[in-house]
């Protein structure tokens, strides 16, 4: 089960500076104007060895002053709803606002965990500064510096061990299937025709399908359980920013999964967001299926699906070994092929390769094309092995892993592509020193 951090709080209190330093990427822009931050703030990280997401809401805030006020009042209601633990952040250089206090009393009636933290306490003045944001009643007030890190080891060190407690429900051992795409794809409609019932309500507008669910199927020898994300919502009536509740959604959907169904329109084609949840699947290391739905409104011409697809391959490159059905859940047309591509995937992504069996057939590719030597030193791979994770990982020992390149890296991914059945699932590879 995935565990979810958001990260709430005004606008340039510093929030995607602490995303950055914990994702360890510059993926969001970090400028001093408010409402700068543009970026879908999604990101995977571990600390001391447990893995979890974090969302940093400031991403989804829309630009004018007179907005932003509700914008965070949602924001604040969409953690408490998604995220297993949240991070309200305030700036120790502003002290107290009145917005500050809009979102503590939201947070305040909410059943999550809260860790209140005091950015910008850069010298040890302004920690006694920090003192005023007790009032907010949410207990102990963290001081951080987001820009140089002081702090965050120590909070992150309490934050993982609240993750231990979150309880997740108990969920039969069945392969797990999760439906995403963007709003109106066809996702529950899919489910629906599957089930034989209408047990959703579809309706044509996007964004009404709302909450996780886990529908078991059992049918025609498959049996799986699907993640949902559907079913009207009912916990908050706010009127969402869709787009930020439908990319909270996928997080979850796919963290709890061990199969992605991807869905896109045939109508408007592979999009950015649909790029973007592809990356979600990819780097959550879970099987994937991409499914073109609404096949049957195309006008078709001799090379119609063949350029389409090609196009897709390029866009989701360099993993770019995924079947790709062309459907339509109205006809019924091919959607159980999309089943039996989800039962193969979940069987290959539990596949483990005998050692004697990667060497005998990986070690005669690496002899004949070695890595490229590097400031003049021969880099010679001598063992390789899977590694007991829950997805297809590999090492590979050698004496100056350091050296080695990802077009190396694709080479050897390619290979072990050829000779062994990983289609639609990431695999890792992992050069480590003998």
């Amino acid at each position: 089960m995935g565990n979810i951090l958001a990260v709430v709080g005004r606008p340039n209190v510093g929030k995607s500076t602490l995303f950055n330093r914990l994702v360890g990427s510059r993926k969001a822009i970090v400028e001093e104007t408010s409402g700068v931050t543009r970026d879908r703030h999604y990101g995977k990280t571990d600390w001391n060895g447990v893995e979890f997401s974090i969302i940093d809401t400031g991403g989804y805030v829309e630009d004018s002053d007179d907005v932003f006020e509700d914008e965070i009042k949602k924001q604040a209601v969409l953690a408490i709803d998604e995220a297993d633990l949240i991070v309200f952040m305030v700036d120790v250089k502003d002290g107290l606002t009145d917005m500050d206090k809009d979102v503590a009393n939201i947070l305040r009636k909410s059943d999550k965990k809260i860790f209140l933290v005091a950015n910008k306490v850069d010298t040890n003045e302004l920690i006694s500064n920090s003192a005023e944001f007790f009032q907010l009643g949410l207990g102990q007030v963290y001081c951080i510096s987001s820009i140089t890190g002081s702090g965050t080891g120590d909070l992150f060190d309490i934050v993982v061990k609240e993750f231990d407690k979150v309880l997740h429900e108990e969920v039969p051992d069945l392969p797990k299937i999760a439906v995403v795409g963007r709003p109106n794809v066809g996702k529950s409609s899919l489910i629906n025709v599957l089930m034989g019932i209408e047990r959703h309500i579809v309706t044509p507008i996007p964004g009404t399908t709302r909450d996780s669910l886990y529908t078991k199927y059992n049918n025609f020898g498959f049996e799986f359980l699907f993640i949902d994300t559907a079913g009207l919502r009912k916990k908050v009536k706010v009127h969402e920013n869709i787009e930020f509740y439908s990319v909270l959604r996928s997080v979850r959907a796919i963290e709890n999964s061990d199969i992605c169904i991807l869905m896109i329109d045939a109508e408007n084609g592979f999009e950015s967001q649909d790029l973007a949840i592809f990356h979600l699947i990819e780097k959550n290391h879970k099987g994937a299926v991409i499914v073109v739905n609404k096949w049957d409104l195309i006008e078709k011409e001799t090379n119609t699906t063949k350029i389409l697809e090609e196009n897709i391959r390029d866009k989701i490159a360099p993993f770019s070994d995924v079947p790709i059905v062309f459907a339509s859940v109205l006809t019924k047309q091919r959607i159980f092929k999309i089943l039996e591509f989800a039962q193969t995937i979940y069987k290959s992504r539990n596949t483990r390769i005998a050692t004697s069996k990667l060497n005998e057939t990986m070690l005669p590719y690496i002899k004949k094309i070695p890595p490229p030597a590097i400031k003049g030193k021969k880099i010679m791979i001598k063992y390789i092995t899977q590694l007991p994770t829950h997805f297809p990982a590999f090492a590979f020992f050698c004496n100056f892993p350091q050296y080695i390149k990802d077009p190396y890296k694709r080479f050897i991914e390619n290979k072990i592509r050829e000779n062994f059945d990983f289609h639609g699932v990431p695999i890792e590879i992992y050069f480590r020193k003998k």
